[in-house]
């Protein structure tokens, strides 16, 4: 929290101030009781009010995901709400609030799908050296 913003550290003390005086707050993470009390009585600006609304509807989708869409179906499953934000406003706020997209898949060990192969038999018997070239064709 030291090396984090001035806003941070405000809303850390909001937070712990129910449980430990302002000023030791403000005295431990450096930031002076003036600038947190004029934090406090600054009122929320029109676009954080957007941002909070956004978030609701973000939260809400992710977890209707089960967790699994990234900010571009996000943004995808937003506009056919109606909502008209960006991909970046999106990113923003899932990065902001730890929402992450699944990546990669398990895949179950020994079942890939498709047909089973067949194995040819082993004519070469291990025996690689030929006598001319084109006479013997191996692979993988």
């Amino acid at each position: 929290v030291l090396c984090q913003g001035v806003r941070l550290k405000y809303a850390v003390i909001s937070k712990l101030s129910v449980e430990y005086p302002v000023r030791r707050l403000c005295q431990t993470l450096q930031v002076h009781p003036s600038g947190y009390y004029a934090w406090l009585a600054k009122p929320k600006s029109a676009r954080e009010k957007e941002d909070q609304r956004l978030l609701g509807l973000i939260k809400h989708a992710w977890l209707e995901s089960g967790g699994v869409y990234g900010y571009r179906k996000i943004h995808d499953d937003l506009r056919e709400l109606g909502e008209s934000c960006g991909r970046h406003r999106v990113a923003r706020l899932m990065r902001v609030e730890g929402l992450r997209s699944q990546t990669g898949y398990r895949r179950r060990p020994g079942y890939y799908g498709g047909k089973p192969t067949v194995a040819s038999p082993n004519r070469l018997e291990r025996q690689f050296k030929v006598s001319e070239p084109n006479k013997v064709w191996v692979t993988d």
